[in-house]
């Protein structure tokens, strides 16, 4: 077998995290599986992937983009993503208000390193180098309107994708678009949409997401449909717990658990803590939590943590550190 096979193979395990029998009949047949992965979003992945309708700082660039509109401050926020099979994401994000218009800036690199890369007699082969690269870079524009009731955003993101073959690395080059709306007639509910990937559907995964959510000042119970052109229609759930910060006078404090349907992956017996918590056969239940504090040396802060249980894959962490200023 050729090492581009291996290749494809493990990225299709690892990053589309997909049961065998349930492959969908469109699976592999749009480049760019990566652009799923939720690298940039620690809170989305948390919430089960119910995200869309209350994205918002700079990890709505990734989900919806007019989550951005309700950005008041300059911020940066980079994040660091530890996903499945040694592959690995770093995101930077910047939000600068101009006027009522906030423009988003990111840049997202991600590679696979320690691939056991083997030739087709079955020998190991340690000298290629780092099998997998990807690289997005993009430009975002949201606005509100009636006093933030209705945000609207657009993404244009050039994606680029570095893939060992066996002889080379292969570079594939694409642009894709994102577009995004959020409503909230009533404080306590709102709705968001999203048509992310847009572009050739044969190297990039078009998609769609919808969903809504119930907010109160203590909890946000959210929910999303989402369905890529080359995978089966999914839907997560999420709760969040607020402990305001005026409640514990140093930080707000959020606690986070979702659910999400991704198919079995087998029973992880390698992380014992995993399996303490009794989560060592589902890939479906996500948690985390998030800190922030208005007055850290006169700025905004925020620390968000996400972790995800893959089953026999693994363990999948994220972790954001933003700045408002």
């Amino acid at each position: 077998m050729k090492l581009s096979k291996f290749v494809i193979a493990g990225l299709l395990v690892g990053v589309l995290s997909t049961n065998a029998l349930a492959i969908h009949k469109e699976a592999g047949t749009s480049a760019g599986a990566f652009l799923k992965i939720d690298a940039g979003a620690p809170r989305g992945q948390a919430l089960g992937n119910a995200f869309v309708s209350v994205a918002d700082g700079p990890e709505a660039l990734f989900w919806n983009p007019a989550g951005a509109a309700s950005a008041t401050t300059r911020e940066v926020q980079f994040t660091y993503m530890d996903y499945l099979q040694g592959y690995k994401a770093r995101t930077l994000a910047y939000l600068q208000p101009i006027g009522k218009t906030i423009i988003g800036l990111s840049v997202n690199y991600m590679d696979m390193k320690n691939f056991d890369f083997r030739d087709e007699w079955g020998n190991q082969n340690p000298e290629v180098g780092v099998p997998v690269q990807n690289f997005v870079g993009s430009l975002s524009i949201a606005r509100g309107f009636f006093n933030q009731k209705l945000q609207l955003g657009g993404t244009a993101k050039y994606v680029s994708e570095r893939l060992y073959n066996g002889n080379g690395h292969n570079y594939y080059d694409n642009i894709g678009f994102d577009a995004g709306a959020k409503l909230r007639l009533v404080n306590w509910l709102g709705l968001g949409g999203a048509l992310v990937n847009l572009g050739d559907k044969y190297e990039m995964p078009r998609g769609y997401r919808l969903g809504a959510d119930l907010n109160t000042r203590y909890f946000t119970i959210s929910g999303e449909f989402m369905k890529y052109r080359d995978d089966r229609a999914r839907y997560g759930v999420g709760l969040e717990v607020h402990i305001p910060e005026d409640l514990l006078q140093v930080a707000r404090f959020d606690l986070r658990v979702g659910y999400y349907t991704r198919d079995n992956t087998g029973i992880n017996t390698e992380d014992s803590w995993v399996k303490e918590v009794g989560l060592e056969e589902t890939s479906r239940v996500s948690f985390g939590f998030g800190i922030y504090s208005a007055e850290l040396f006169g700025y905004g802060a925020s620390i968000d943590y996400a972790v995800t249980p893959f089953g026999a894959l693994g363990t999948s962490q994220q972790i954001a550190i933003s700045l408002q200023f």
